[in-house]
Order: structure tokens, then sequence, then C-alpha cells
């Protein structure tokens, strides 16, 4: 007799993935000897705790030493509940019991820059980046799911910053490709149900029900009340969607790389009408692209900004400069538009 399904499923969405990671370092999958294991790829998992990331866990522990991969997990402490490092600690040890190693808890201290939750995903990442150097690990497993990818593409919806940000989250994204997300076409619920089958404890993060965070406003009101209106359904349309927009935004933005060399001059300013002739969502990419390379943080560069840069190219009627983030300044000379730090 096989798995529960839901462990099948969780197990076969890890193996897809690590499959992936062995063919990227010319390996194929099969069992290690004694003397190989030093030099497999570590792969790692970023757990904490709950359902999502447990589940994540159990796959990659039990289709690891089958792929002829390392397989260990780290657990991020934010300091933001009583009683958090020693959860951590505990996870940590679930981890173990698990079989993976290395495995470790990493305490780290949130900022308040861009609001908590984003202030704690910048922590984490940065813990996560910093595991992936010190243990010079291939990849970090993470457990979003189906639901999170629906949750982003609705924030990012709200937020009116453009396609690119209803594409969601990537199964893979980070430096060199690191972080893998194996369970976007799977459900909160089969995770959940995973762990269930499996005896594994999880914790029930409390700020994932505290309608002070914007995520947990729309994950416990805002999606159901979708629903209700919608029928069911709303979460896979949701992810569909966010596919087929990252299809879209790589494909613009690929058009934008091509289209940004036949712009410039010999000095590097852009040219006014070679811009105007470019589509909409083609020119403002490139547009995008020069601020960022001249200095301005990404992360703090909206559609408002980029629309007032653009309008520099199509609605001239002599303003003057524009400023962007990061003391970046974007004004038009004569025929040229010239994106620099100011």
């Amino acid at each position: 007799m096989g798995p529960h399904p839901a462990v099948a499923a969780i197990r076969l969405a890890v193996r897809r993935v690590l499959n992936d990671i062995l063919a990227e370092h010319g390996r194929t999958p099969g069992r290690l000897t004694p003397d190989e294991r030093s030099s497999s790829p570590l792969v790692l998992v970023a757990c904490s705790g709950g359902a999502d990331s447990m589940a994540l866990a159990s796959a990659l522990a039990f289709e690891a030493p089958r792929a002829g991969l390392r397989a260990g997990g780290v657990t991020v402490d934010h300091g933001l509940q009583p009683g958090s490092g020693p959860r951590a600690v505990e996870v940590a040890s679930r981890l173990r019991e698990l079989g993976l190693d290395p495995v470790e808890s990493v305490a780290v201290t949130v900022g308040r820059d861009g609001g908590p939750e984003a202030a704690a995903r910048d922590a984490r990442y940065a813990a996560l980046d910093a595991a992936v150097e010190r243990h010079r690990a291939a990849a970090v497993l993470l457990g979003h799911t189906r639901d999170d990818q629906a949750e982003t593409v609705l924030l990012g919806l709200a937020r009116g910053s453009g396609i690119r940000s209803l594409s969601g989250m990537a199964a893979v994204s980070g430096a060199d490709g690191r972080y893998r997300r194996p369970f976007l076409q799977l459900d909160r619920q089969t995770a959940r149900k995973a762990c269930m089958v499996q005896s594994l404890p999880v914790w029930d993060d409390p700020h994932n029900t505290d309608p002070a965070y914007t995520r947990s406003r729309l994950r416990h009101e805002g999606l159901p009340a979708l629903e209700k209106a919608l029928g069911k359904g709303v979460v896979e349309a949701l992810a569909r969607t966010a596919q087929l927009s990252r299809d879209d935004a790589d494909a613009l933005d690929a058009w934008a790389g091509k289209a940004a060399a036949g712009v410039r001059d010999d000095d590097g300013r852009l040219e006014c009408a070679a811009l105007h002739d470019l589509p909409p969502a083609v020119r403002r990419r490139v547009l995008r692209r020069a601020a960022i390379d001249a200095g301005a943080p990404a992360g703090s560069l909206f559609a408002r900004h980029i629309e007032e840069v653009d309008r520099l190219i199509t609605g001239w009627r002599g303003q003057g400069a524009i400023n962007l983030p990061g003391r970046v300044v974007a004004r038009r000379q004569g025929g040229r538009l010239v994106i620099r730090q100011g």
C-alpha cells in the first residue's frame, strides 16, 4: 500500500524540484555511497514549524537521500512573539528528528522599513542568504502554496503596480536561482493533511490570524468573500493568472532588454524620439531599468514614479526634473533623457 495521497503529492512536488537541482549540477538521481555523501549538493528547507514548511521538510527528508542529495534545515527566529526563541529551538529539534543535517536556528532583528510584514520578510531572507553562503548550499526550499500565490496576486492587484506584481512568486528566484517553491501547485490543505497523517506536530503562527496584518485579513476575510461572490475555484484561477502574467512579463522584459540598447546615444543618454516609438509597456520597462541602473532602489520605485518619467517622453511641456528614490533625478535635455543621481 502506497503513502496517503497528500503525502504522495508533497513528495512528488519535492522530487521534481530535486531532479531539477541534480540536472543543474550534472548529476542523476541515485542513492549515495558514504564516500560520495560529503561532496553531494546540499539542499536546505526553510521551516517555521507551520504545516506548509513542516510538510515540505518531511518530503525533503524522504526524497533527498533517494535522489543523492544532502538535506538540511534552517528556522528563523524573528523575535516578534513571546517564546519565539524556545519555539525555534523546538522546530530545529523536529527537523533533526526527521533526519536533516545540518540544522540551525537563526535569530534575526526585524527593522521597520516598509512595514512589519516587509521588514520581517527582509530579515528572514537575509538570514537564509547567509545560511546558503555559510553551508554552500545549492538551494533553499520554501513552503509557499497555491493559496499563498493567490494572496500575493490579490495584494499585487491592490497595489496597482502592473503585470509583474500580478505574476506572484516565482517557482525559482533569488541569486543563482537559490530559492525553490515546490508547493506552488498544491493547496494549503494538502500540506496540512500530509502533516496530520504523518503525525507531524505543527505550530500555527498567531500572526496568520491577526487582523492587524494585511495578508491575514485577505486570507480570512477577502478570499472567503470572493469565493462567496464568485464561487469556488478563485484560488486556482488566481494562481493560473500568476503564471500567465509571469510569462507575459518575462516576454516584455526580454523585449525591453533588447530595445534598451537601441535607444541610447554614444554617451549613454536615452533618445526621446526612439523611446516614444516603443510600445508603452516596453518603454516603461526601459525607463525603470535605467532608473535602477542609476541607483534607484527597485523596492521603492513604484508605477507612479515611472509614469512621471514617461511623461517627459510622451507629454513634454518643458516640465522640470523628476526626483526618484535613491536621490536619482530624471530630466530631459533637448531630445535626450538623462537619468542619474543628482
